[in-house]
């Protein structure tokens, strides 16, 4: 008669007994409540949006997710469901193996605000962006004849005038004419800057910051009504 192989049977029941727990504890973790998500906003744009109101986009099955059982989260969704907020630029939505729920947003950027029956931002890629109950944005505010699906040309503008230091520090209002021809003002001055059309640009931006200084020098910029950068070679400037 062969002897029992007492080790063998040793390895058997402790594959057994593992394979048992493995079960119980992932059945246990299938089950396990989410619990209130970790949210993580993503750059240096962290005003506009709250911890609350992404807490509040994330519902599934008309239920907060901190309520529901792991294994029912479907994270496309509620990634889908952030992605769709217009102060959003992008949300990505995970889940660690112990079933802790996180998000990391990054918001849009306001670069320019509309300013006429209706209000809103235009963001850094010309996008639409709403007003936001927590902040309000410092930018130059854009007035005249706006078509919200027809923002290119304002949207060029305030663009450059978000990336030049001088023109973000003095431009507070961008106004589109009925013809399409960009006119701006500055902070502390009265006299309004006729742009024309977006060619030439960056020939029109360097001959107003040349006549800025100098008129700034000489304590005259309180003398002018209309500074006229229409044609690239020239400033022509009309007098109070």
């Amino acid at each position: 008669m062969s002897k029992i192989n007492y080790n063998y049977i040793k390895v058997i029941g402790l594959i057994i007994l593992v394979g048992f727990l493995f079960a119980f504890s992932n059945e246990r973790n299938k089950h396990r409540i989410v619990g209130e998500p970790d949210i993580k906003f993503l750059g240096e744009n962290k005003l506009f949006i709250t911890d609350a109101n992404v807490s509040k986009l994330l519902i599934q099955n008309l239920e907060p997710v901190s309520e529901q059982p792991k294994d029912i989260i479907d994270l496309n969704k509620l990634e889908s469901a952030l992605n769709s907020n217009p102060m959003i630029k992008q949300a990505e939505v995970f889940m660690s193996v112990n079933g802790r729920l996180s998000a990391e947003i990054e918001q849009k950027r306001p670069i320019a605000r509309v300013n006429t029956n209706a209000s809103y931002y235009v963001d850094d890629e010309g996008g639409f962006m709403p007003l936001s109950y927590n902040y309000a944005a410092r930018v130059p505010l854009i007035t005249g004849n706006i078509d919200k699906n027809k923002l290119q040309t304002v949207f060029e503008f305030a663009k450059i005038v978000d990336e030049d230091d001088f023109l973000k520090k003095h431009i507070i209002e961008i106004h589109q004419n009925d013809d399409n021809t960009i006119d701006f003002r500055i902070r502390k001055s009265d006299f309004t800057v006729h742009l024309g059309t977006l060619n030439q640009l960056e020939k029109k931006i360097n001959n107003f910051k040349a006549f800025y200084q100098k008129a700034y020098k000489d304590q005259i910029l309180d003398h002018y009504t209309m500074v006229n950068l229409k044609f690239d070679k020239q400033v022509i400037c009309t007098k109070k």
